[in-house]
């Protein structure tokens, strides 16, 4: 996973209410949870709660799959396993024996 991505991603995550929206689509059949639902389990308006869903869209955490006249929305596990493992990575990197190896490289 790039630099970018795991930025974009971070900055997704980067809202309690988004997490909330993750935790909440995680714990529901696949594909059955759309907007709706999710707004009854948070004290936001609907427009809010969209806005909040666009965004983790975006960054691709979850997917749409329409469903006659409404959109659900599924947690894409597989890119929060690559961001877990590209995560992992990235902060051994800034251990002391990973910035000795870059400051003894400069």
């Amino acid at each position: 996973m790039r630099d970018d991505d795991i930025a974009n991603i971070m900055r997704a995550l980067g809202h309690p209410v988004r997490l909330n929206i993750l935790r909440i689509l995680a714990t529901q059949q696949q594909g059955q949870c759309c907007c709706a639902d999710v707004t009854e389990s948070l004290p936001l308006a609907q427009s809010t709660v969209s806005q909040h869903i666009k965004v983790l869209l975006d960054a691709g955490l979850i997917q749409r799959q329409p469903r006659g006249t409404r959109n659900c929305y599924i947690v894409q596990h597989d890119r929060l396993q690559a961001l877990g493992e590209a995560y992992s990575g990235m902060i051994a990197g800034f251990s002391p024996s990973g910035a000795k190896l870059t400051a003894e490289t400069a």
